[in-house]
């Protein structure tokens, strides 16, 4: 006991003597001061305000008491650490830092060094242990001198900007040959592109050492070498953001010591091995964003060690597995936009360490009321959105202690919504429940939320508003839109405190209750779409609103309340019943800057103050009844006047007008005058608009084509269809153009077809049917890969439409219509298995042909979101094309609608067999030609076909057993033929009428009536020919000829022959007798009355 009192005196005098007494740092080397000072006056840009290390040295001190310099017991600088430094300045080779030789660790992260390349002076530091220079903008060629550094350790030079450093093919492997003791090694984003899969042999090879490897965003290409799995010290992989297009190799499951891994956004194939995620050290998997990538979770082990599973948008499927439950140390899970299946497992109620759960965008189909939620008290995000998922949401959902963000959106949940209990709670910040079948009341205990700012409860079946009036709400979004809220809005709603964006379009809202008095509000964002508002009291003026939506209201007149609105910049009044003028007021708003009144009843523009032009980013008064010339006060990048009653010519200074506003015209410029009842020429000053769209179509415009307006670069989309203009098409297309849609159809434009089209690489779609244009078929136009349409109907085209020459495809084409054309010679069939489009049977999704900076449609959209609005500018294209027999309008042209017409030219020939090759076909129509032969078999692959028109040609054979199998078809013609044989059975063929199948005199069976035409004898052998005309049916003679005599041998003896007569009336009486007993009571006596006349 003494002797352990003593060792605790000695302890306690030991510790107090050590405090005291202050540390005694070894003498600096005066070289190595002066070097380390000289560094410092070479950093000219050095910021001394922002450094907590450099600013420490100075003279008068020894070097190795300042801050990031440390010394050995000899006084050698041999650690140097000047990290996030604020150093902003060049380096070279002439550096002092590189005479300080003894250097063991040397770390110049987070700096700025200019762009500078590495010195290559760097590698006299041939003691370095330790080199980082990550993220001090270095760039250029990673120097070939840091191979000398033998004794590395640790070698970071990632992160210096995007590609900024380089390894160049093959110095990687010359770069690290040597570096034997490497344990660390960090490249992320160093450029590696062009090594193949060397890299990976090169690693493999050189660092038996390695335990940490960091080639993220290098642009590495597969693919991943097994020779890796030679590194068994790994622990640590981050080979994310490459462009593998490789399977993940299964040596990596033996990396028995591996904790983290990361290969997200590599363009991985292939199916994941199961058996990394069983490896038990793994701590952090990082998948993500692999699209291409599948496979599925195995069962998980007992006490894994995984924290972090991140695998969202990866083709991984099936169910998750119950053994889920076993990560007891997860904390996130991101299993997003995958295509996962079955039931939330009830073990995720183990997983206690849980903080972020992303289960969205996947196929779960179950509830979730079973599972106790409230162990998950670490979790801070839940994410079940965009599933399957139904029955009630349980409370224990919405009391989490630590719950910040609740999304519950896009399932079938049903039920109410549960009250909250922790309303103190200042954490939850966004509640998501749109898009279910809730119902009911809203509880009032989601608006005590202290910090509770987005709500959304949109698409759901609420029915009224759940607020209490002078209830303090503090969020910043409120969405309930699309719900059944009917009658009237309170006038507390608008009175809100807070700023706010509130949308509650989409309801049965007839009114507006009166404002209280003095009320104010700090609404910025109000939407009212899609109710049954008929005005709004001009009490209401004390909103300041910068979005403002009433579209598609019973409005009749302009709201007062809007004449005293200076901060609105985006007001929607359209598909409303406002009539007669707009008045001036509303273009001198202060902020206004976009305006859409289209789809109202009004008649004309007020007229501006004198000398006054008014100038807003985006006007839509499309479908009015505006009347009268051109309103050149109003400009905008955005101006759409489609659809009125204009009768004057377009303003021959239009553009000279308009090019004004050139910083307004920056972003581009989107003009629509159609369906108007413009006159004239079109004006040559239009070609001074930056257009990006320019719709003239369906008006009367005569003249030619402006030269000029072929040569505006920024086109995108020309539409003048439907008018009157003359002459010919300009053929000074530039080269590089941007166009994408040109629709010259309906007009009378003659002379040839313009060669410089094919200058315009990006055309989508080619419009000039219905003129006079003569000419050849345009092969120039098979260079262009980007055509879907094209429509060269009912022109002087002639000729074959082959062409030999190229090689060129269309591999997008949908709809090719040469109809009405004097087109010749055979049909090609090869070249229509170039079309893809039509050939692929895959279940494309369903989008629009069309230009758009967001795909919509020919109208601008607005749209508001928390406050902040935009809108979206869109030209939907439309053909006038027959479909079904019918001149049709197809004013929505999908991706995945297919069409050829040749109808009307003069082909001849047989009908290629490769044209059943097109599976996708959706509309077939090569009625009168001249076509001969029989139809292909193969067309019973065209089972998308729903339209096919043969008819008006020369076509023989029977009609192939196969059309049973076209089960889509809604129309056929196969009328005025040489068609023989019956007719195929099937539910399609049998619900056609007979105009379909009439003028073939050899073709009968449904729906054909039988005596139309005679049936054709069955032939017998090769005696028989398809065409040989009507001959005698044998079979049916015989069976007539047989059935006149039966006939008459039984009425002859019944006739002539007395004792038969007896012997059938006789027969005949018992048999009717035994089937009717009724009758045998009723004629009784005459029956033995006549018994007795035959018995005598």
């Amino acid at each position: 006991m003494p002797t352990l009192f003593l060792y605790f005196f000695l302890f306690l005098f030991t510790t107090t003597v050590t405090k005291l007494i202050p540390t005694v740092h070894s003498n600096c080397i005066e070289a190595h001061r002066q070097s380390l000072l000289h560094f410092k006056q070479s950093l000219v840009l050095f910021d001394s305000s922002k450094s907590s290390k450099l600013i420490t040295w100075n003279s008068s001190t020894e070097c190795c008491s300042w801050l990031g310099v440390t010394c050995s017991t000899n006084g050698s600088v041999v650690g140097l650490d000047i990290s996030n430094e604020s150093i902003s300045c060049y380096i070279d080779n002439s550096s002092s830092l590189f005479q300080l030789q003894h250097l063991q660790s040397l770390n110049l992260a987070d700096n700025d060094f200019r762009s500078s390349s590495i010195p290559p002076a760097i590698g006299k530091l041939t003691e370095l242990r330790y080199l980082n220079l990550r993220d001090a903008s270095f760039s250029g060629v990673i120097p070939i001198e840091i191979s000398r550094l033998t004794r590395l350790i640790t070698l970071d030079l990632s992160r210096n900007g995007y590609h900024s450093l380089e390894v160049e093919n093959p110095n990687l492997s010359m770069l690290i040959q040597n570096l034997t003791e490497l344990t660390e090694l960090y490249l992320d984003l160093v450029w590696m592109r062009g090594l193949g899969s060397d890299w990976c042999e090169a690693i493999s090879s050189s660092l038996p050492k390695l335990r940490v490897l960091s080639f993220s965003e290098g642009d590495l290409s597969g693919p991943i070498c097994e020779s890796l799995a030679k590194l068994q010290s790994l622990y640590e992989i981050d080979l994310s953001s490459n462009s593998f297009y490789a399977p993940v190799p299964r040596v990596f499951a033996n990396f028995s010591n591996l904790t983290y891994l990361s290969l997200y956004n590599s363009n991985l194939l292939g199916t994941f091995p199961k058996e990394i995620f069983q490896i038990p050290s793994l701590q952090t998997i990082h998948l993500f964003e692999n699209f291409d990538l599948n496979g599925s979770f195995p069962e998980f082990p007992n006490n894994g060690s995984l924290r972090s599973l991140i695998v969202d948008g990866v083709s991984f499927s099936g169910d998750l597995p119950n053994s889920i439950g076993n990560l007891k140390m997860l904390s996130s899970i991101d299993i997003s936009k995958c295509n996962f299946t079955g039931s939330v497992p009830k073990s995720i109620e183990n997983l206690t360490q849980l903080a972020y759960l992303d289960m969205s965008g996947n196929i779960f189909n179950s509830p979730i009321s079973s599972i106790h939620w409230e162990t998950l008290v670490n979790l801070e995000t839940l994410d079940l959105s965009n599933n399957q998922l139904y029955g009630t949401i349980p409370s224990s959902v919405v009391s989490l202690p630590k719950l910040e963000r609740l999304t519950l959106s896009h399932n079938r949940f049903s039920g109410q919504v549960p009250e909250f209990s922790n309303t103190s709670s200042h954490l939850l910040d966004t509640l998501d429940l749109e898009n279910n079948n809730l119902e009911g009341q809203i509880p009032t205990s989601i608006f005590n939320l202290q910090g509770l700012t987005s709500l959304q409860l949109s698409s759901n079946n609420f029915n009224g508003f759940p607020f209490l009036r002078n209830q303090s709400i503090l969020f910043y979004f409120l969405d309930l839109s699309n719900n059944q809220i009917q009658g009237e809005i309170p006038n507390w709603i608008l009175s809100l405190k807070s700023p706010l964006s509130l949308d509650l379009s989409g309801n049965s809202l007839a009114s507006l209750e009166a404002p209280l008095p003095n009320s104010t509000s700090a609404l910025s964002s109000l939407d009212l779409r899609s109710n049954k508002l008929q005005d709004i009291h001009s009490s209401y003026s004390f909103l300041q609103l910068d979005y403002l939506g009433l579209a598609s209201n019973k409005l009749t007149t302009f709201p007062d309340f809007l004449r005293n609105q200076s901060h609105l910049t985006d007001l929607d009044l359209s598909d409303n019943q406002i009539q007669g003028q707009i008045p001036n007021w509303i273009w001198i708003l202060d902020s206004l800057q976009k305006l859409n009144l289209s789809c109202n009843s009004l008649e004309s523009l007020e007229a501006p103050l004198v000398n006054s032009t008014y100038v807003l980013s985006s006007v839509d008064l499309h479908s009015n009844q505006l009347q009268g010339h051109f309103p050149l006060f109003l400009t905008s990048s955005y101006l759409d006047y489609s659809r009125n009653n204009f009768s004057s010519s377009i303003p021959t200074d239009i553009g000279d007008f308009m090019i004004d506003f050139d910083d307004l015209l920056a972003n581009g410029f989107y003009l629509s005058l159609s369906s108007n009842n413009f006159h004239g020429a079109i004006p040559k000053s239009i070609c001074n608009l930056r257009v990006e769209v320019l719709d003239l179509s369906n008006n009367t415009l005569s003249g030619n084509i402006p030269q000029c307006l072929t040569q505006l670069f920024s086109l995108s989309v020309i539409d003048l269809g439907r008018n009157n203009l003359s002459g010919t098409i300009p053929d000074n297309f530039l080269n590089g153009s941007r166009l994408q849609t040109l629709d010259l159809s309906n007009n009378q434009i003659q002379g040839r077809f313009p060669k410089s089209l094919v200058n315009c690489s990006r055309l989508k779609v080619l419009d000039i049917g219905n003129n006079n244009i003569t000419d050849t078929f345009p092969c120039v136009l098979m260079s262009i890969s980007t055509l879907r349409v094209l429509v060269l109907q009912s022109n002087k085209f002639y000729g074959s439409i082959g062409c030999p020459k190229t090689n060129d495809t269309w591999p997008v084409l949908q709809i090719i219509d040469l109809a009405h054309n004097n087109f010749s010679g055979d049909m090609p069939g090869r070249m229509s298995l170039s079309w893809h489009a039509m050939v692929s049977n895959d279940d494309d999704s369903r989008t629009n042909v069309e230009y758009s900076y967001y795909p919509t449609s020919r109208n601008m959209k607005t749209h508001s979101r928390g406050g902040g609005s935009y809108f979206i500018i869109y030209y939907r294209d439309a053909i006038t094309t027959t479909i079904k027999g019918l001149e049709l309008d197809v004013v929505r042209i999908l991706t995945i609608f297919t069409l050829i017409d040749y109808s009307s030219n003069k082909f001849n020939g047989s009908i290629p067999e490769e044209i059943g090759e097109l599976k996708s076909l959706y509309v077939l129509n090569l009625s009168g030609n001249t076509f001969t032969g029989k139809i292909p078999s193969s067309f019973g692959k065209m089972r998308q076909l729903e339209s096919l028109d043969l008819s008006k040609n020369h076509l023989s054979g029977q009609i192939p057993p196969q059309f049973a199998n076209l089960t889509f078809l809604a129309f056929l013609d196969l009328s005025n033929n040489e068609l023989v044989g019956k007719i195929p059975t099937s539910t399609q063929i049998s619900t056609f009428p007979n105009t379909s199948f009439e003028g073939n005199k050899g073709l009968w069976g449904p729906p054909l009536t039988v005596d139309a035409v005679l049936p054709p004898p069955i032939s017998n052998g090769s005696s028989s020919h398809p065409n040989s005309g009507d001959e005698i049916d044998w079979d049916v003679i015989c069976v007539e000829i047989g059935f006149t005599c039966g006939f008459g041998i039984v009425i002859g003896s019944l006739l002539f022959c007395k004792s038969w007569r007896k012997w059938y009336y006789r027969t005949m009486r018992s048999i009717l007798f035994k089937i009717f007993p009724q009758l045998e009571q009723r004629f009784g006596n005459h029956r033995r009355h006549v018994y007795v006349n035959v018995r005598r």
